[in-house]
């Protein structure tokens, strides 16, 4: 009787521990990432570098501004982290950024998340939403998952920015095969036979693709803009031999015609670009000819346009705004130009133009002004801007700060599945940002109560045994290390003498628990201010 029920236990025991090593197998640690320290060090990336860099110290003399002075490895790792992949450092990753050589950490995490899927796929979203936007679209014909997937395939392998552009303008066949073509069906009219909108298609590669809002003057000229009526008609023309059918998305033969109101006829559209006609090929379907003039290394527009987007994912403003709209009053950025110009010439290469961003003094610096006129300061890029972090980063930042261990790409399937469910559920209670990429709205009060009260937070501070409080409880060996724990944990920081006197204190003197007191550390971090900002 002994020996059977011991066998009993000791087959259920063996069961569970297999369920568990196979629902959630341990980690290995980290594969070192490779990286090229070098290519931070060649003369025409460092001379970008100290162009960009000069030209801000020019403006902040000039203006009689003092710059902030830089920020620790660890804020500009979890920055990165933030802008590029849509979340905090994981406690594991930390560890490993900060096993790494003093001077080498931020050229090596730059590399890591650069070789990250998660970035690939947290800036395909970005892409995405600019160049679809964030509606399902007309079922039939629109697959936007397809689409953000393609996107990301492309940033994986660090395909051009301007093929990846050339193919969605001028791909052709089946959405579901040729993902790039759901640019084109995402603007399918219902009431023209699903045909796609030559209106919107123009407003969408206009505004996407080169920082022009073209389609202002879609009514009309308008008095104070340099766009004409005639300009948003004939760019329009393009898509007018555009097609969906049987075989999917293509070019066939076809005139653009619009009604003119006030002189009650029809009049038919030539296509025809607003400026730089020497650089449109003169051969080749309409949108393929348009595809090429929109992304040409002398199309400055283009490069800006890109340059200025992917400024603004980095820190959270772009240098001229809105994103779209490079046509405001005032010159463009000197930077800007300096970014466009080395992008153009370094083939539009994403990750290079990313690497120098971040090497750039105005990133490195603390978003602490040393000046009065601290607004003015930020404006002018003297001080790293402060922002709020989009709903998808909160989620994310929650979803990686309860768990030590990384969760990303490689974790177990079922990880992965509830963390893309937690997040999904989180940002519709919380509230998505659309289309508006950086409109810099104020938290409002529902907000403040998801993060307070709600299910995800709620479920995330809680204790269990694969969660960040209780791995902390278990493995800290002492209360000191335990906070600092958590503060890495939460906020990818240390904590300031005084916090760490006031935790301590508190972990002694508390009738807690000691789990039940970091549990209640790690949720007071999750609330705080701090937490939800990117500085």
């Amino acid at each position: 009787m002994f020996f059977r029920n011991f066998f009993f236990v000791c087959l259920v025991l063996g069961g569970g521990a297999t369920l568990v090593a196979n629902l959630i197998p341990p980690r290995n640690g980290f594969a070192p990432t490779p990286t090229n320290p070098e290519a931070f060090k060649k003369s025409d990336f460092l001379e970008t570098v100290y162009r960009v860099n000069a030209s801000f110290e020019q403006t902040w003399l000039k203006n009689k501004i003092q710059p902030a002075i830089g920020a620790d490895d660890l804020t500009i790792a979890r920055r990165l982290a933030l802008g590029l992949m849509g979340t905090i450092p994981s406690l594991e990753e930390i560890r490993q950024f900060e096993s790494r050589p003093e001077g080498e950490r931020l050229a090596w995490w730059i590399d890591h998340v650069l070789q990250d899927r998660r970035y690939a796929d947290y800036l395909a979203e970005r892409f995405a939403r600019v160049f679809v936007g964030t509606e399902d679209g007309p079922f039939i014909l629109f697959r936007r998952r397809k689409f953000r997937s393609w996107l990301s395939d492309q940033i994986t392998l660090n395909v051009p920015y301007d093929q990846i552009v050339r193919e969605v303008i001028s791909s052709e066949g089946i959405w579901t095969e040729k993902p790039a073509t759901n640019f084109i069906t995402v603007t399918a009219q219902n009431g023209k036979a699903n045909q796609p909108d030559p209106v919107r298609l123009a407003g969408r590669v206009t505004r996407a693709f080169l920082g022009i809002r073209l389609d202002c003057a879609q009514c009309h000229d308008h008095p104070f803009a340099s766009w004409k009526q005639a300009d948003f008609e004939s760019f329009s023309a393009f898509f007018a031999q555009t097609h969906i059918g049987f075989r999917g998305v293509y070019d066939g033969a076809g005139e653009y015609a619009i009604d003119d109101k006030r002189k009650n006829i029809k009049r038919t559209i030539a296509p025809k670009v607003s400026y730089s006609p020497e650089l449109l090929p003169g051969e080749g379907s309409l949108r393929a000819r348009l595809s090429t003039w929109v992304t040409h290394q002398e199309n400055s527009y283009f490069s800006q346009a890109a340059v200025n987007r992917i400024w603004a994912i980095l820190c959270g403003q772009p240098l001229v705004s809105p994103v779209d709209n490079l046509e405001t009053e005032g010159l463009v950025p000197p930077a800007l130009k300096i970014l466009a110009e080395d992008f153009a010439l370094h083939g539009h290469n994403i990750a290079r133009l990313i690497r120098i961003i971040a090497s750039t003094k105005t990133y490195r610096m603390q978003s602490l002004s040393v000046n009065d006129d601290s607004v003015n300061a930020e404006k002018l890029w003297a001080q790293f801007p402060l922002g709020r972090l989009r709903p998808e980063q909160v989620a994310g930042s929650i979803l990686q700060a309860s768990s030590v261990a990384t969760i990303d790409a490689e974790s177990h399937i079922l990880t992965r599945l509830a963390r893309f469910g937690d997040q999904n559920d989180f940002v519709k209670r919380y509230g998505d940002s659309s289309d508006e990429e950086f409109d810099n709205r104020g938290g409002t009060i529902p907000q403040r109560l998801v993060m307070m009260n709600g299910k995800l937070v709620s479920e995330k501070t809680k204790g269990g045994p694969f969660s960040a409080t209780t791995r902390i409880q278990w493995l800290a060996p002492s209360d000191v290390k335990s906070i600092e724990a958590v503060f890495l944990t939460a906020l990818t920081r240390r904590p300031t003498a005084e916090e760490y006197d006031f935790f301590e204190q508190n972990l002694k003197n508390s009738e807690l628990s000691k789990g039940q007191q970091i549990q209640d550390i790690f949720w007071a971090l999750i609330n705080s201010t701090e937490f939800s900002w990117n500085h």
